[in-house]
């Protein structure tokens, strides 16, 4: 026992190339933890989502809790007596003897607490999307690529656990329906709520610190149709979230770029009703089209995505609207066609491959999604949806919304990080943020 204590409260510093100096604590140093040894974790977000990420790494030890709704905050401390309590999460990151960070708060907060870890050398799990704009993606995936081996970064894209992704993963990649060149990705959400700034006033609730919601947001006054406690009308405002896409975009496209192995794409063009009259909301449906170039062995790939009800023509034998929950995903192949929801998949045309033999199963069932993560900060592993993975897809999509922002087609420039054929698309491509509340690079 008196040597676990000394290990964590050992601290080794490193200054590591670029600004600043990176403080890596011993016990996140890849190999050095014992498998048996529980990490401390910060939870940023305890409510929702929060909840649940929550659960899943009770088994370690939850040494600090932080939320800007008083209530919840309480009834996380019920649970975890021991644990510290904080409503901002600036001052979380600095408790003493963390090994690790779960992020599950609203969109706009992402990126500043993953960097913000990252710059302590903390294991991060952050729930999708990791970034507000494809500026902050690229700067959480940098930050990860400068530890990566020492920490243990996870995206909350829970589905890349399951079985029915890694078959269809499989038979794309053994050519079970031959090159593919499209694909489509679908998922009905309508965005809700009102559409236009609030102009009566609310009384901030006095269980919220309002001020640390909004966090590097700009200042606004406190309004229900932002926040009321749980509603999703918040992640429709760019000021906070992104939408449909922001939610549901990172689960449903993490099959196509993990069969695909997608880069970042050269060419994207947003479609959306209304093209305008909303300027500060999510749109009522939104269609993106992205060209990916070819890569090693295979072609360009076009891959698309539709909401608020739109989506691909239906193939002969399934009809699309009542497909998969409201979601989906289509491969289209030289071959074939193979149709794929969250836990169930059909190749298709259903006559053509009524006598198919599937490949062998060469993916090995996930460990769980949370565990990856886990057994990352204990062992040194590298979980799958990394911030390095996690990293392109968010680019790509912030890129789609800064398309559909813009109203006009982009080429993509990701190593000047701009679109070189539309100057005034740089103003969402990156973004302000309040005095206090900069990115900690």
């Amino acid at each position: 026992m008196g040597a676990r204590m000394r290990r964590r409260a050992f601290l080794r510093r490193s200054a590591l190339a670029g600004a600043g100096l990176w403080v890596v604590r011993s016990s996140v140093l890849a190999g050095e933890k014992a498998p048996s040894e529980k990490l401390n974790i910060g939870v940023a977000g305890v409510g929702g989502r929060g909840g649940g990420n929550m659960g899943a790494v009770a088994g370690e030890n939850i040494a600090a809790l932080c939320d800007v709704d008083e209530r919840r905050l309480a009834e996380a401390a019920k649970r975890f007596p021991n644990s510290k309590t904080y409503h901002d999460w600036r001052q979380m990151l600095d408790h003493a003897g963390l090994d690790a960070v779960v992020c599950s708060t609203t969109e706009h907060t992402h990126a500043p607490i993953i960097l913000g870890a990252l710059k302590r050398g903390l294991h991060v799990f952050c729930e999708k999307p990791i970034a507000h704009t494809p500026e902050e993606a690229q700067l959480v995936r940098k930050a990860y690529l400068k530890l990566k081996g020492k920490v243990s970064t996870q995206q909350g894209t829970q589905i890349h656990a399951g079985d029915n992704f890694r078959r269809v993963v499989e038979l794309i990649q053994a050519g079970a329906i031959g090159t593919i060149r499209e694909v489509h990705n679908w998922c009905n959400r309508v965005p809700l709520g009102p559409r236009e700034r609030p102009k009566d006033a609310h009384p901030v609730p006095p269980y919220l610190h309002w001020d640390l919601w909004l966090g590097p947001a700009p200042e606004r006054p406190y309004h229900p149709t932002y926040f009321a406690g749980g509603c999703l009308w918040w992640d429709k405002w760019w000021d906070f979230g992104n939408g449909t896409i922001g939610g549901m975009g990172p689960h449903i496209m993490d099959l196509p770029y993990w069969a695909l192995d997608l880069g970042i794409a050269k060419t994207v063009e947003a479609d959306s009703n209304p093209k305008g009259g909303y300027p500060e909301v999510y749109p009522e449906w939104l269609s993106i089209k992205w060209e990916h170039p070819a890569q090693g062995n295979r072609p360009a790939v076009t891959m698309y995505w539709h909401d608020g009800g739109k989506r691909p023509p239906s193939p002969p034998d399934v009809d699309l609207a009542q497909w998969g929950g409201g979601l989906g995903m289509f491969f289209i192949g030289e071959k074939g066609q193979l149709l794929a929801s969250y836990d169930q998949h059909v190749l298709l045309p259903k006559k053509q491959f009524e006598a198919f033999q599937p490949p062998p199963k060469t993916i090995p069932s996930s460990i769980g999604h949370h565990r990856e993560w886990l057994e990352g900060a204990k062992k040194g592993t590298i979980p799958p949806c990394n911030f390095d993975y996690a990293g392109v897809m968010t680019e790509n999509i912030m890129a789609g919304i800064v398309s559909c922002r813009v109203k006009q087609k982009l080429d993509w420039d990701t190593e000047e990080l701009r679109a070189t054929n539309c100057p005034e698309a740089d103003k969402f491509i990156r973004k302000a943020y309040r005095k206090g509340w900069e990115l900690q690079t």
